[in-house]
Formats: C-alpha cells, sequence, structure tokens
C-alpha cells in the first residue's frame, strides 16, 4: 500500500508530494493532463518567456516566499514598482487606488485619495462607519453585504467592486469575508469600526509590498517543484484520470486505458470526485496578452495596471496589467517593447468557436475580432492610442475558476488547492504545506 496518494499535478499537488516524500513518505502523484504545474505555467509571446497565468503572489503570509528560499529562488524574489495600480469606476472615472485600503475597502474614509474616487458626501457617510457599532454588519453574509452597511453604496461601488473583481473575478456579493479578508470580522469587533479593522490587519502584515514575484516568471517555482519530483522519488504519473477518490483508494484510468485502483494510507485531492459530483460549467478567465512597441508606454500612464469596473461602459476587460513597468526584469529583457495583459471574464459557451482549450495558449491577430478587442481596451484603459501595426505578438489563454465541487469529497480525504482554499498561491502553498504536516504526524 502506497502512503498518500495525491490527485492533481498544479501547484498544491507538487508542494504537498514534495513535503511528503521529503519526509520519507512513498507519494504517487497521479494528472489527468500530460503537464504539471496547474495553471503555473509558462508561454512564449513575442519571444518572450511570459507567465501564462499569475504573476505574481500575496505576502499576507510568508508560505510562498519561503517556499521559493527552499527550491533556491530566495535571491529571485522580487517586488513590483511602486507606482502601483490604478482604477476605473462603473462611469469610466480612472484614479490610483487609494494607499491604505483593503480590497479597496478605504482604511481612511476621507483620505485625499479616496475622496479623488468617491467624493466628499460618500467620504462622509464611509466617515459614519466609526460611529457605528462594532457588531453592524459584523456577521454579513458577503463582503459587499458588509460594506455596504459600513461604508454604503458608493464606496462599495466605487472602491470594492472594481478591486475584488479584479482580484477574484467575483462581485463581492458573492465572496465570503472570511475567506477573502481572514480576520477582518474579528478585526472589526476589536476595533469598533471597519476603517479602523483595515488599518489594523495592514499594520500586523509583513512590512513591504502586498505581493512580490520571481526575477523570470512566477512559473519557475513550477520548474523547481517538479525536479524535486526526481529527487525525492515521487511516482508521478501522468495522462492518469482518477474517477473514483475515497479515503484509502483512488481509481484511475492509465495513459494506456487501464482501470488501476491505488491503495493508500491517506488521499489528498485537488480535483472533485467525479462519484461524487456533477460536472458543473464554470466560469472563468481568459488573459489576452499583447507585446507592444509603443514608446508613449514608457511613462506608465496607469502605473502598473488598472482595475477595471464590471459595468464600465465599453470596455470588456476587467483588468490590465502593464507588466513591463510592474516587472523591471522583464522590462530589462524585453528591450524596449511594453507587455500588457488583459484579463476577460468568461462564461459557459461564450465564444466556444476558435477559443483555445483550458491551459493551452494560443497566437492572437491583433486584426481578429480578439486582437481588436484587447487594442480597443487597452487604448480606454491606458489613454494611449495603440493599433495593430505597434503589435509584436499576441497570444490567449483561457482558464477555468475555482471548481468548488472538490470541496465536497468522501469522508478522509483531504482537499487542497483553490477549491478547498480559495484563490492565490499564498494560501494554497500554506494549507497544502498544512495538510502534508498533518499526515506526517498522524
Amino acid at each position: 500500500m502506497t502512503d498518500v496518494v495525491v490527485v492533481g499535478g498544479g501547484v498544491a499537488g507538487l508542494v504537498a508530494a514534495r513535503d511528503l516524500a521529503k519526509n520519507g513518505a512513498h507519494v504517487v502523484l497521479v494528472e489527468a493532463s500530460g503537464v504539471l504545474g496547474g495553471m503555473v505555467r509558462r508561454h512564449t509571446v513575442a519571444g518572450l518567456d511570459l507567465d501564462m497565468a499569475a504573476d505574481s503572489f500575496a505576502t499576507r503570509n510568508d508560505a510562498v516566499g519561503r517556499l521559493a528560499i527552499e527550491l533556491g529562488l530566495g535571491n529571485d524574489v522580487v517586488t513590483p514598482d511602486r507606482r502601483g495600480a490604478w482604477l476605473m469606476t462603473r462611469d469610466g472615472r480612472t484614479a490610483p487606488i487609494p494607499a491604505t485600503g483593503m480590497l479597496g475597502i478605504p482604511g481612511s474614509p476621507m483620505a485625499a485619495d479616496v475622496l479623488a474616487v468617491i467624493g466628499q458626501k460618500a467620504g462622509f457617510r464611509a466617515q459614519m462607519d466609526s460611529l457605528l457599532p462594532g457588531p453592524v454588519g459584523a456577521k454579513a453574509g458577503s463582503l459587499g453585504e458588509l460594506v455596504r452597511r459600513r461604508m454604503g453604496e458608493r464606496v462599495l461601488d466605487d472602491l470594492v467592486v472594481p478591486v475584488a473583481a479584479g482580484v477574484h473575478s467575483t462581485h463581492p456579493d458573492h465572496l465570503d469575508p472570511d475567506r477573502v479578508a481572514p480576520g477582518l470580522r474579528a478585526a472589526l469587533l476589536r476595533e469598533g469600526s471597519l476603517a479602523r479593522a483595515v488599518l489594523a490587519l495592514r499594520a500586523r502584515a509583513a512590512a513591504g509590498s502586498a505581493v512580490q514575484g520571481i526575477r523570470g516568471g512566477i512559473a519557475r517555482l513550477v520548474d523547481e517543484l517538479v525536479a524535486d519530483t526526481e529527487t525525492y522519488r515521487i511516482d508521478v504519473r501522468l495522462h492518469t484520470r482518477a474517477t473514483t477518490i475515497e479515503q484509502h483508494a483512488v481509481e484511475v484510468v492509465t495513459a494506456d486505458g487501464e482501470t488501476e485502483r491505488l491503495p493508500a494510507e491517506h488521499v489528498l485531492a485537488s480535483t472533485p470526485d467525479p462519484q461524487r459530483t456533477a460536472v458543473a460549467e464554470r466560469t472563468g478567465i481568459e488573459l489576452v496578452t499583447l507585446v507592444v512597441d509603443a514608446p508613449a508606454l514608457d511613462a506608465a500612464p496607469r502605473g502598473t495596471g488598472m482595475l477595471v469596473h464590471p459595468d464600465a461602459s465599453g470596455i470588456a476587460a476587467k483588468a490590465l496589467t502593464h507588466a513591463t513597468v510592474k516587472w523591471s526584469w522583464l522590462a530589462e529583457v524585453a528591450d524596449g517593447r511594453h507587455v500588457l495583459r488583459l484579463s476577460y471574464p468568461t462564461r459557459p459557451g461564450d465564444d466556444a468557436t476558435g477559443a483555445p482549450e483550458v491551459g493551452t495558449s494560443l497566437p492572437v491577430d491583433p486584426t481578429d475580432p480578439v486582437g481588436t478587442r484587447a487594442l480597443r481596451d487597452a487604448t480606454a484603459i491606458l489613454g494611449v492610442p495603440l493599433d495593430a501595426a505597434r503589435v509584436a505578438g499576441a497570444a490567449r489563454v483561457r482558464w477555468h475558476g475555482p471548481d468548488t465541487t472538490a470541496a465536497a469529497l468522501a469522508d478522509g480525504v483531504v482537499g487542497i488547492g483553490e477549491a478547498s482554499t480559495g484563490r492565490g498561491l499564498a494560501g494554497i502553498v500554506a494549507s497544502s504545506r498544512t495538510a502534508a504536516e498533518r499526515i506526517l504526524d498522524s
């Protein structure tokens, strides 16, 4: 019997498998596709090796930074440009994201950078948060409801919606505050106001940038994790699809089409059990990357990028990252060109014809509908005219959103990955390592 079977070869599975095997466990890692890394991979656009999905990780804990050090990448952890990102409101106004906020919730409602977005009247309404009893809104079922009750509709719509929706691809009315802002409820009750709660949580966070990256791209983490599967002799089985996931066994279909049962003392899974859940139609994200030759962008007109209100008129993108402003290492290798990453929400059935398979990068013709849309949105967001003649290369990648059905696993199966912990490498890495530690201690 195997000590541990890990289902899913994304970052969660790779991290858990590495920790277990490094400490002597016999680990079998099964992955349905032919590639390890999940969403953390790279593609090449106009000769530049770029991350296909996340290009940074949150520093709210030290999980990713500590892992990077262990993998020999500690000296390559970098911080983004300090100019920061901007936001666009529902009515198309643009402004830098206020400095003292959390997911758009202002820590100082009457600060000049907050009033520049919401206006004086809404600022006074938000300031009333300090006069409300602490329990007001503390039991709110969503982040949106919490902000609405404490600070009013304008703060929610002008600040929290573009920021939170841009980060989590979900409207704040559908975000669990305990998941996206751990400790916020407790801080609200302790501090007596939402603004003071935000400031308290920010003060407790590690000094420095809220996010960091890796020189050369986040995908370098996967490179090292994959190398360690050999170092620690993890039995990796690609093209092996789990069909049943139980507490002490996983049934799989191998690359040859054979059915095999893998008994184990412990099972960890980042994917749903097909026997317990129906296949869900999932929303997702399409990332369109443009490499452009546009000297007017050298001035970084919108800092490191823009988070866009979902209902902003005339713009389909929900976010744009000006990656060559955000990361100085990328600006060096781009040699004067600019890398723009535009994120679009997708829904089941959207643009099915010609769209890339999930996790597959496809080139984009800047004159086709996808390229034209991206150039139009980039022009509107950055305020700099861009056309097809300036495009050196472009590509598009589609990703599913979290499959929350993965949480519906059989009793005794340990859930890991974004379906169990939410989006973000910081939470995924931390929870995967905790799961491995508990097994080793059992």
